[in-house]
């Protein structure tokens, strides 16, 4: 019957480790003595255990084998692997495989080290029945699942704590006081684990009659994308807050991109707006981003100034448009290319600033501090799901807002 087993399962099953409770467990038994390895199946018989035993007598014979074992069951005394050194060589291969150490070696202070290095646990030979030996078997394997789901659950509590503190630097509190108009801010993740991108904003009131805003989108997403529109934003606020004259803030900024990307082909794009309050206008600066909305006297337009080169392809100042209010009761939408990218219909048309025209009009009973999440739910509504890309807004108002 055991010689049956070991040459049996020669080769080992295939495939991933993910088991069922019910499914047979894979254990690889590296030990060079061949009266060991006999002893070690006739236990695992005679406890009927639903396991499949291949047998290594080297650790270089071994380590095709691992990729396919549940559990690697050890002896620390092989012809190409000693003691503590031979199992970590084991524990470096094993990836997510359970490591038991089955030795002759009656040591409590080498057993206590070996699970300190890693190893599930500690056996020595001819103290164990083929029950106990089984069950230890398992547990190991279930502990090493365990280990592995807490530090997956650590890294996914790691990047959260990481994304947030991003979020703080990418979406900050505006800072203004004037209550002559009023900013409604938004953000929303796209939909790849909602894993923070590149996209900010900002509001900077630097005198009583003058209030600046920026919408940027940083392309790509990740923590790299993230820390560069950090970077860039509060480059921003503090070009600024110094008064850097007008025409060359998003020149500087665009020194700042170039020397602190990591690759030659990351660029931005953003959208600029310096409302003078006191003549009741607006200067509206574009380089390679949407255009904003107007919203005044019951109409919906896209601002019409010149769109520019993006910031990191070929240095050249954006135009300056200047948008005058021929109204006190007025907004202004600014948001990034996530909120008109998505699909509209079953084909491939995108909805586009026209599209988004379309859907500012019909959002007329929406109360302007709810209109940005409503405007993003009506573009995932067309999409037929989530966003593929984050959403980045600033809503401006002066008097009603229409």
């Amino acid at each position: 019957m055991s010689e049956q087993r070991l040459a049996a399962v020669a080769v080992p099953p295939q495939g991933g480790r993910q088991r069922s409770a019910g499914q047979r467990l894979r254990v690889l038994l590296i030990e060079d003595d061949d009266a060991d390895a006999f002893l070690v199946s006739e236990l695992l018989d005679e406890a009927e255990a639903a396991v499949d035993l291949v047998n290594a007598k080297s650790l270089a014979e071994a380590r095709p084998l691992m990729a396919s074992a549940d559990c690697v069951l050890l002896d620390l005394g092989l012809p190409d692997a000693q003691g503590l050194d031979g199992l970590r060589q084991v524990l470096a291969l094993s990836g997510g495989a359970a490591v038991c150490v089955l030795t002759g070696r009656q040591d409590e202070h080498l057993g206590v080290v070996a699970v300190a290095e890693g190893a599930q646990d500690y056996l020595v030979k001819g103290q164990v029945d083929g029950v106990l030996l089984t069950r230890a078997l398992r547990y190991a394997v279930e502990r090493k699942r365990a280990d592995e789901d807490s530090l997956r659950l650590r890294e996914v509590e790691l990047r959260q704590a990481e994304s947030a503190r991003l979020e703080r630097g990418l979406l900050p509190r505006p800072l203004m006081e004037t209550e002559r108009i009023r900013v409604h801010p938004f953000y929303r993740p796209g939909r790849h684990a909602a894993l923070i991108g590149g996209d900010f904003y900002d509001v900077v009131q630097s005198t009583p009659d003058r209030v600046d805003l920026i919408v940027g989108d940083v392309c790509g997403h990740g923590a790299d994308e993230a820390a560069l529109g950090v970077m860039l934003r509060v480059a921003w606020r503090a070009l600024v807050l110094a008064g850097v004259p007008d025409d060359a803030v998003l020149p500087a900024l665009e020194q700042v991109l170039i020397s602190e990307r990591r690759l030659r082909e990351t660029f931005t794009t953003v959208a600029t707006a310096r409302i003078d309050l006191a003549a009741n206008r607006a200067t509206v600066r574009l380089a390679g981003h949407p255009s904003p909305l107007l919203l005044r006297g019951g109409r919906v337009a896209p601002v019409p100034a010149p769109n520019g080169l993006l910031l990191g392809v070929a240095p050249r100042p954006p135009q300056a448009y200047d948008l005058e209010f021929d109204s006190d009761d007025w907004s202004l939408l600014m948001y990034t290319d996530g909120l008109i990218e998505g699909r509209v219909g079953g084909g491939d048309e995108r909805l586009d600033v026209t599209g988004l025209v379309d859907l500012v009009a019909a959002a007329k009973g929406v109360a302007l501090a709810d209109l940005p999440g409503w405007l993003v739910g009506r573009a995932e509504d067309a999409n037929g799901g989530a966003l593929a890309d984050d959403v980045a807004m600033l809503l401006v108002s002066a008097g009603g807002g229409r």
